[in-house]
């Protein structure tokens, strides 16, 4: 069995390898940038019978950790601008009413 993408609508089906449709057989790259083609594996699965399931480790990219980031930024904004109050920026003159 392998996996080949429909050149007209790009969806992936499971088909029996043979020699018309094997240079047509998707080699999936899970470290690719784009996701595409790992979420179309994983949307792959047969519901009623998951005979065609996929397994294994579909996307694996190395890509900055959002916790990572905001402490950076975080760390950075102190060093720019010092700890900061936030007493002081409550109390402070710079505010606005709604009205309406």
């Amino acid at each position: 069995k392998g996996v080949v993408r429909d050149p007209a609508t790009g969806d992936l089906q499971v088909v029996t390898v043979t020699p018309e449709n094997e240079s047509r057989i998707l080699v999936h790259d899970a470290h690719a940038t784009s996701p595409t083609t790992a979420f179309a594996l994983s949307r792959l699965a047969d519901p009623d019978t998951l005979h065609h399931t996929p397994i294994g480790v579909l996307r694996s990219v190395d890509r900055p950790v959002y916790d990572t980031q905001m402490s950076d930024q975080l760390d950075a904004a102190v060093e720019q601008h010092g700890k900061g109050d936030l007493g002081a920026l409550l109390a402070g003159g710079d505010t606005w009413t709604v009205v309406g």
